[in-house]
Order: C-alpha cells, then sequence, then structure tokens
C-alpha cells in the first residue's frame, strides 16, 4: 500500500512480510477460531474491525517497524477490506486487543519484543497461548505498562466480555452470554445436524397430515 505523497518521497508499507501465518495445523486452527469467534461477537457493530495476521505499522514515515498479530480488535474503526493497517490512517487508533498463538517456531526473544511492541504502542489487553503446553498467559495495560494478569484462568476481557477457562484439557473461550467458542468445522456439523433433524420432522409432520386425511380428519389439522 503507498501513502500518497509528494513523488520523491513516496514511502510503501508492504502488506505482506513474507512470513507464514502459521507454523503448523494446530497454531493456524487456533488462530482461525479465535479470528471468526470475534467476528462474530462483534458482527452488529459497524466500529469495530477484526482482523488476523494483518501488517500493523504503527508509525507514519516508518516501514519497518510493523507487526502482524495473530488477530487483533479494534475498537472505533469501522469494518472493510484493509492491506494493512496504518495507524495513522485510522484516526490515530492502535488495536486495544491482541491475541499470538504459539509454535514450537516461534522463540523467547521474539515473544518478548512482541510484548514490548504492544506495550510501546498501545495495546491494551494481549494474550498468548501455547496449544502444546496448554498454556496461557494475559497482560493488561496499567498506565504505560502491559502488566501480568495473574489469575487468568476464568478471567474475563474488560474490552472483549469473553471468559477463558483452562479447567479443561485445552483453553477454552466463551461469548458473553456463556456459549462456547466453536470451530467453524464443529459450527458446520451444529448447522448440518439442524438441518437434518428439521428435515426429520418435517417428514414426520408430513406423515401424519396424510394419516389423518386418510381417516378423513383432514379439516381439524
Amino acid at each position: 500500500m503507498i501513502l500518497q505523497m509528494p513523488p520523491s518521497q513516496k514511502i510503501i508499507y508492504p502488506d505482506d512480510d513474507g512470513l507464514p501465518m502459521s507454523n503448523n495445523t494446530e497454531q493456524f486452527d487456533w488462530i482461525v477460531m479465535i479470528k471468526e469467534n470475534l467476528e462474530c461477537l462483534f458482527a452488529n457493530d459497524p466500529n469495530v474491525f477484526v482482523a488476523g495476521d494483518l501488517l500493523w505499522y504503527p508509525i507514519e514515515g516508518d516501514n519497518t517497524t510493523r507487526t502482524a498479530p495473530d488477530a487483533m480488535v479494534v475498537f472505533g474503526r469501522p469494518k472493510g477490506r484493509r492491506g494493512s493497517y496504518m495507524q495513522w490512517v485510522e484516526e490515530g487508533i492502535a488495536p486495544q486487543v491482541a491475541f499470538e498463538i504459539l509454535s514450537p517456531g516461534n522463540r523467547t526473544g521474539e515473544m518478548a519484543k512482541k510484548l514490548k511492541f504492544y506495550e510501546r504502542y498501545g495495546v491494551e489487553e494481549y494474550y498468548l497461548y501455547d496449544p502444546s503446553d496448554v498454556e496461557l498467559t494475559g497482560w493488561q495495560r496499567i498506565g504505560n505498562e502491559l502488566e501480568v494478569i495473574d489469575a487468568i484462568d476464568g478471567w474475563v476481557s474488560p474490552r472483549l466480555g469473553i471468559r477463558f477457562d483452562l479447567s479443561g484439557e485445552q483453553l477454552e473461550l466463551y461469548f458473553p452470554d456463556g456459549k462456547k467458542f466453536t470451530s467453524l468445522k464443529d459450527a458446520s456439523e451444529k448447522l448440518l445436524q439442524a438441518e437434518q433433524q428439521a428435515q426429520l420432522e418435517k417428514q414426520r409432520a408430513d406423515r401424519l397430515a396424510a394419516k389423518l386425511r386418510e381417516l378423513g380428519i383432514e379439516d381439524e389439522i
């Protein structure tokens, strides 16, 4: 994406950093699940923007200071397509919530830099999940710093209203109404089951109606 500046001063802000979205299928599934469920959570609010693996540039004129959260939520910005998130174009609003999903390829130094980036550029809540060890770490902004959330099991995000549950074999996330986050595969299966059940009910109703007509009591249906 190119910022409109005089020809001699044009700065290119690439939409792609050349890095893969994920390093394995488990990490990818978690990224997609979190991002898509957050989309559903704020589907009716036109001023909440949700993205996954989108490059965020916080500083105008600097195309090297950037990161791509696995998932991020921005309150106060409209939905819509973006090649990248250039903060100065977005009324200076930084993503308030960021998620990262660990894979074996992630290094401690790399994740420490991400934490510092989020702290420096205004993220209010940051959640880091390691599905291999079922380990969740969360940070919440206190003043100018992101402080570790000590009691993360059962924690309810102040911004999102979602709850984090580590009591089972893996992390579970719950919507504010108590419904559990679900994968696209599980959601599709549930929809198919509901459609099949509706079809069975219709078939039963049709058979009952036919039987009643045979008995001459059609007018009483």
